[in-house]
């Protein structure tokens, strides 16, 4: 028999702590119906009435949702694809590209599909037992925390790679990329580990339902705190702090090798030659793309990393619903935008994803024109490489 104490304390629990489930994440309206309807007299069940969302919640949440969906999985299963089997792809930062797209992949399957279902169940139930709630979970904060990761590897390996070219030589590998990712991946599952045993699942009890139940958090409020708040410190304040002081030396030392360019062509003395223009340029574009995806990530991320501090340290806590969709939202797109932005700014990856999707057919065989002079060929081949990533 579950005491009146217990249903409360389920529903207004650590719900609002949830990263992206809404199985974690009560609706509060519930929780105020709950308190107005239910039995006072301990070890009595205290029965709710049943409680939908909104047709236009409904709406909204799978249109959006759905479509991020689709275009966050294709996307990241894209470029997985077209790194690993174009040899000219496999860098150490395009590696770390690979285990970035890894993560959102893994954050938007075990978050999305649930998040729209939710929408259609009654209340907070849950329809995946207690070992549903339990992978989901983990492997929605594994996701979360070795994108995060990956991002800050390619940073470091970006500073390296530019800023200690001789360092770079012996750091800046294939092999020791992947050994890097094995070792990010290694330490987030450590990381993530005591969420295998910090969620659990409870009864729900609504009128005319039976045998339903919901996916909640195992402990007390507070146990969770100093977990939340070293999630926040570790895996989205330390990185951009990272980024934005290794973006600025980058940016330095691009900036500078820029100023003795023009001015030894101003003087007349030649500074440098085809290759090492080409090579600069190159730099100079990846670092952009790079740079844009921490921005993205970081501004897409502040919604709700601003309320989950907010309600961890206000005494009322601010649920509003639409509120909570659009923090989730951003959340989701942040992990499928990134493909989009590799197609806008780098045009080898977006030469790539088109050789892709035509099943590396050539020109000729898609009747898109005959066979050039080779002169004409390579000529256009050397200009393509100086805006390459």
């Amino acid at each position: 028999m579950t005491t009146h104490a217990t249903l409360l304390s389920s529903c207004y629990g650590e719900s609002d702590y949830s990263m992206l489930s809404l199985s974690l994440s009560r609706n509060i309206s519930n929780c105020s119906t709950f308190l107005d309807t239910s039995i006072t007299k301990v070890n009595k069940i205290a029965y709710q009435d049943p409680t939908y969302y909104s047709t236009n919640y409904r709406i909204v949440g799978t249109i959006f949702q759905g479509a991020i969906f689709l275009v966050g999985v294709l996307g990241n299963i894209m470029v997985v694809i077209v790194v690993t089997k174009t040899r000219s792809m496999i860098t150490p930062t395009n590696c770390y590209l690979v285990s970035l797209s890894l993560a959102d992949l893994m954050v938007l399957m075990a978050s999305v599909p649930n998040e729209v279902l939710s929408y259609y169940l009654l209340g907070d139930e849950w329809i995946w037992g207690r070992a549903g709630c339990i992978i989901f979970i983990f492997l929605q904060y594994l996701g979360i925390n070795a994108s995060s990761l990956s991002i800050t590897a390619f940073t470091v390996e970006r500073y390296i790679a530019i800023c200690h070219p001789m360092k770079a030589q012996l750091v800046c590998t294939v092999n020791r990329a992947k050994k890097i990712i094995i070792g990010v991946w290694l330490f987030a599952c450590l990381y993530c580990s005591p969420w295998l045993f910090l969620t659990k699942t409870v009864p729900l009890y609504y009128r005319g339902h039976e045998n339903m139940e919901t996916c909640t958090f195992a402990l007390s409020r507070e146990h969770y705190l100093g977990y939340f708040f070293a999630d926040l410190v570790l895996f989205y304040i330390f990185p951009l702090l990272l980024s934005c002081v290794l973006y600025g030396l980058i940016a330095r030392i691009l900036f500078t090798n820029s100023l003795g360019e023009d001015y030894g062509k101003r003087n007349g003395v030649k500074t440098s030659d085809w290759k090492k223009t080409n090579n600069n340029s190159a730099r100079v574009q990846v670092v952009k793309m790079l740079s844009v995806v921490v921005a993205v990530f970081a501004t897409l991320w502040m919604p709700y990393r601003v309320l989950l501090v907010y309600n961890s340290l206000a005494k009322e806590r601010y649920m509003e619903l639409w509120f909570l969709m659009f923090c989730k939202t951003m959340i989701f797109i942040n992990s499928a935008i990134n493909p989009i932005l590799y197609n806008a700014m780098s045009v080898k990856f977006r030469r790539a994803f088109k050789r892709a999707l035509c099943c590396g057919r050539t020109r000729q065989e898609l009747g898109l024109g005959p066979f050039r002079s080779v002169a004409i060929t390579t000529r256009e081949n050397v200009a393509q490489k100086t805006t390459e990533v």
